[in-house]
């Protein structure tokens, strides 16, 4: 991902905290953490509570590390979402949302089998342009969304949704209903947002 796309995601990180900073249940419950993937991976902010939330700067060169992004997340989940105990009420299961504009180049399935060891709430990939494949993306979990171009109006309709997906988790949280489980969950995503079948 490079030029508009990569810009598009800067400006839609942006947008989202914005709007989430607004929504006083999600200042209340939602933390943010972002893992980057291109010739590595790496999670370049922990998870962190919203008011605190520092964007990053994000790159992207290379190649696609997508395999040592699941492994690198399972091992972010596991460390940094605390876990429920008979004596303390542990964190909500997390809802993933990992957009890539290409393929794996490394060991997908590696990656596949850390993510399913562990406990997350609802997973959603999304293809971003004609250049990510969204089969592979079904590998990983059976919720995939695709956008038709990874131009700066799909890729912002994209970050809107999601900021509308966490304003919902946070209300069902804040009023004690279930977990967000599924993409029925979930707002209706816009028309640049297509569910993959």
């Amino acid at each position: 991902m490079h030029g508009e796309p990569i810009e598009a995601v800067k400006s839609g990180m942006q947008m989202l905290v914005s709007s989430l900073r607004q929504d006083p249940y999600a200042l209340e419950t939602a933390f943010l953490s972002v893992i980057t993937f291109a010739s590595e991976a790496r999670q370049v902010v922990p998870l962190t509570e919203l008011a605190l939330f520092q964007i990053p700067e994000v790159h992207a060169s290379g190649t696609t590390a997508m395999g040592a992004a699941l492994t690198l997340l399972a091992k972010s989940i596991e460390s940094e979402v605390q876990k429920g105990t008979v004596e303390q009420k542990g964190d909500w299961k997390p809802i993933v949302f990992m957009l890539s504009d290409g393929a794996p180049t490394d060991d997908l399935d590696k990656g596949i089998r850390a993510i399913n060891s562990i406990r997350v709430g609802t997973f959603v990939a999304c293809a971003a342009g004609p250049g990510a494949d969204a089969s592979v993306l079904k590998r990983i979990t059976e919720i995939v969304v695709n956008l038709d171009t990874a131009d700066a109006t799909s890729i912002k309709s994209f970050f809107k949704w999601v900021s509308s997906s966490i304003s919902v988790s946070s209300q069902k949280i804040e009023q004690g209903k279930k977990e967000v489980a599924g993409l029925e969950d979930l707002p209706p995503p816009p028309p640049e947002v297509n569910v993959v079948i």
